[in-house]
């Protein structure tokens, strides 16, 4: 489910080499206690009002989680995260234009006793591969089987007012029925279905299943803050978001122009990703690696018992 979020019960089994009420069995409760969570998030590429912000936020530690709840309550926020050693947090937000970034810098951080610094880091471009991050769970044969035939994203074109209504009716249920989806968007369950297609290949949004990584055998987490050469920014974030412990990957402005969101199974995965995977790339001048210690909302989720 976290490689392909709308797949059938069928579809699943078929890959899987179980039977759909096997799948069924399993998977349906999951999606009923939550443990398991299907959303959606914009691309930002896409929509050109939108401005996506790296939050570094330092706080008083006896305040730290209020900050983090605070945070993850806003609409706009897509992951909050706890890092390091208390005291600090990192959040990704979407925010709608110039005036909500300037309330968030001008008005609202200033005005939080609790917060005593921040830096904040555009990001200037969220590498294709990391709206596509699965876990490394499935073979390269049991993926494509799971997705549609990959094409080359559309020229961008402006979206139409159903397109943003099927959006935000995604996020709140990444699996909505298509009858579902229609009645939220005001349309018939073909155009949704179509519409629906047509936003996913484009890439213009990202199905995703939030998911306790601990689940999967994840326990250390990790942002790195990478530094590299001009010249082989692409390459690098490219090459980076294509890896199966990492889950996220943008190029960004500040000290550091590359961040990246690490999923390892423990602290020797980890050392071994820094050693193998970052030490092989020539690019790369200096990192800073901050430990993720909790992940209060992730892709637009709170967490379950976080707040």
């Amino acid at each position: 489910m976290l490689a392909s979020p709308r797949a059938s019960w069928r579809t699943v089994g078929r890959v899987l080499g179980i039977s759909e009420r096997t799948v069924v069995r399993r998977a349906a409760p999951l999606f009923h206690d939550r443990t398991l969570r299907a959303t959606a998030v914009r691309n930002p590429v896409w929509f050109p009002d939108l401005i996506p912000l790296a939050l570094r936020i330092r706080c008083r530690p006896r305040q730290i989680s209020a900050i983090a709840a605070t945070l993850a309550r806003r609409a706009d926020t897509v992951w909050v995260d706890v890092l390091g050693g208390g005291d600090e947090i990192c959040a990704i937000l979407f925010l709608d234009g110039p005036d909500a970034r300037n309330t968030l810098l001008l008005r609202d951080l200033p005005a939080t006793p609790a917060v005593q610094s921040w830096t904040s880091h555009v990001l200037l471009r969220v590498f294709p591969a990391a709206f596509d991050w699965s876990g490394g769970l499935l073979t390269e044969a049991e993926l494509t089987s799971l997705r549609p035939d990959a094409s080359a994203p559309a020229a961008r074109s402006a979206l139409l007012p159903v397109d943003h209504a099927l959006i935000t009716a995604l996020a709140e249920d990444g699996r909505a029925s298509y009858a579902d989806l229609a009645h939220r968007a005001d349309t018939t369950p073909v155009t949704a279905r179509r519409r629906l297609d047509a936003l996913v290949g484009d890439q213009v949004l990202r199905l995703a299943t939030e998911v306790d990584l601990a689940r999967l055998g994840i326990r250390t987490e990790a942002l790195l803050w990478i530094t590299v050469a001009p010249g082989g920014l692409e390459e690098t974030g490219r090459q980076l978001s294509r890896h199966p412990q990492v889950r996220f990957a943008s190029a960004t402005t500040g000290p550091a122009n590359i961040l990246v969101a690490v999923a390892a199974a423990d602290l020797n995965a980890l050392y071994d990703f820094l050693s193998n995977t970052i030490g092989g790339l020539t690019h790369i001048s200096t990192i800073e690696v901050t430990p993720i210690l909790s992940g209060v909302k992730r892709t637009g989720l709170v967490r379950p018992g976080s707040l």
